[in-house]
């Protein structure tokens, strides 16, 4: 079933559930448009179509950016993961193992631990690591 549809009776949804949806297929259609520009400007051979292509190609992925940011700030859970997620370092799939590791220890969701620190120590220097 396409997903330009709604699934439910929107008399049911509501404005912000449906307005959601908007949001979301409208992002599907953003990356969708971003890889048939990406595949078309790969295939050409012509200089000047590639460009105008790959111009083309960044703008729907500026569109896709303001979609998502729209989403981040209407659906608080969707917020959580990207906080977690994104502008990491290192392999994307051990953050969720560290989380719960994290987690077995006392930590809480937020990297806190649970006496309130963030769990690294005291961050005064002793004199004489000062002076080395």
């Amino acid at each position: 079933m396409s997903s330009e549809v709604l699934h439910e009776d929107a008399d049911k949804l509501g404005p912000e559930v449906i307005d959601q949806h908007r949001a979301i297929v409208s992002l599907m259609e953003e990356l969708e448009a971003v890889d048939w520009y990406n595949q078309r400007a790969k295939a050409t051979s012509n200089p000047d179509l590639r460009a105008i292509l790959e111009h083309n190609r960044d703008e729907e992925k500026e569109h896709a950016s303001m979609v998502l940011e729209w989403l981040r700030r209407s659906d608080p859970k969707l917020m959580q993961h990207l906080k977690t997620f994104l502008f990491t370092e290192g392999p994307i799939t051990e953050i969720e193992a560290e989380m719960v590791q994290a987690g077995a220890s006392g930590e809480s969701g937020d990297g806190m631990s649970s006496d309130g620190s963030l769990g690294i120590g005291s961050l005064r220097v002793a004199k004489e690591q000062v002076s080395k």
